[in-house]
């Protein structure tokens, strides 16, 4: 079993420089990078929807249940879907940086 998996591990670090991209483009050739960088802000900005439906059905449910602490509860809300969008936000400054 062992020498089965050094021997893929042999395989693959020898079959890495034959999958390697050349330097230049083809000129009809697919901007992967942008392609997978709308994927990337698809993926965060689900995230981050969730993410603050969750918290503020949450913090709904915690102000009703206590209304002494809301004042509490909704500064930590706020607080909390500020980093939660910071998430879109840093994704979507990475993207533009690295899309040309």
């Amino acid at each position: 079993m062992k020498s089965k998996l050094f021997l893929m591990l042999a395989l693959l670090a020898l079959a890495t420089p034959m999958i390697a991209a050349e330097s230049g483009a083809p000129a009809g050739a697919t901007n992967w990078v942008a392609i997978t960088s709308g994927f990337a802000m698809a993926i965060a900005s689900a995230v981050c929807g969730l993410a603050q439906a969750k918290a503020v059905a949450a913090a709904c449910e915690g102000m009703a249940r206590n209304p002494g602490a809301s004042a509490a509860i909704r500064f930590a809300l706020i607080l909390g879907l500020a980093l939660i969008e910071s998430l879109a936000l840093y994704t979507l400054v990475i993207i533009l940086l690295q899309v040309k």
